[in-house]
């Protein structure tokens, strides 16, 4: 059970702080408010690294069901375990949102705009075009996924299959980091590249049941693409990592 357990305080953590910097930035009377866009992706990028460092021993640092399925897609790791990793991705995202919900209390009482509440909670798409927010989507967790294969895998062979620790390595978590970084800078912008479905789900639901003053549509007609957009970007990359494999 370790494993499962470290998958969700894991996400809590990376939950805690890439949204805690996006309220930071948002919300109403916070010493950062207005902080932009670079901080918000930098923020993310250093969430990851932490959350990585801290449990990459523990159950692998997967912390995102579209790198669970990527692992597994690829042969690399127990179909068995991707339903317990993704629940505890989703229930440790869920927490992570919950707490920034109380961190940030005060602020989201005087912050008067419905969107800018919401947006510290789940993703939203910057121009609403459904075949192009899945795109960006499936382009996004492709970039990362295949980056997670090539960073931390050339170590593993076969014989991790089912492993705790197969994963990003706590020494992958400064190259994964800014491999999140680069995709937020570069195309984080269209849809707020969620690239992680538990990272949007699971803070959505927070945010369907939260009691907030002037709460905004939890938007569930654009739930879908932040859950299927990742995974299929998955599967993309696992499919090229195997044939890089083969080939070579």
């Amino acid at each position: 059970m370790i494993e499962y357990f470290g998958e969700f305080i894991g996400t809590f953590i990376l939950i805690l702080l890439g949204n805690g910097v996006v309220a930071n930035v948002s919300l109403d009377k916070t010493h950062s408010n207005g902080g932009g866009w670079i901080v918000i992706t930098a923020g993310w990028g250093m969430a990851v690294y932490v959350a990585v460092v801290a449990t990459a021993d523990i159950s692998g640092a997967h912390l995102n069901p579209a790198v669970t399925l990527g692992l597994a897609f690829s042969g690399l790791f127990e179909w068995v375990k991707v339903v317990p990793f993704i629940l505890a991705q989703i229930f440790g995202a869920m927490l992570g949102a919950s707490v920034v919900y109380l961190f940030f209390a005060n602020h989201f009482k005087i912050t008067t705009s419905p969107g800018t509440k919401k947006n510290c909670f789940c993703t939203a798409p910057a121009i609403r075009n459904y075949s192009s927010n899945f795109f960006s989507e499936v382009i996004g967790t492709f970039i990362l996924i295949f980056a997670v294969l090539l960073i931390t895998l050339p170590q593993l062979n076969y014989e991790t299959l089912g492993s705790a620790k197969v994963g990003m390595g706590s020494l992958g978590a400064l190259p994964v980091a800014l491999v999140v970084f680069a995709i937020g800078l570069s195309l984080g912008g269209t849809t707020g590249y969620a690239i992680n479905p538990a990272r949007d789900f699971g803070p959505r639901i927070v945010h369907y049941f939260l009691p907030l003053k002037n709460k905004d549509n939890t938007d569930w007609k654009y739930a879908w693409i932040p859950i299927f957009g990742p995974i299929v970007g998955a599967g993309i990359a696992a499919a090229l990592y195997l044939l890089i494999n083969y080939l070579s």
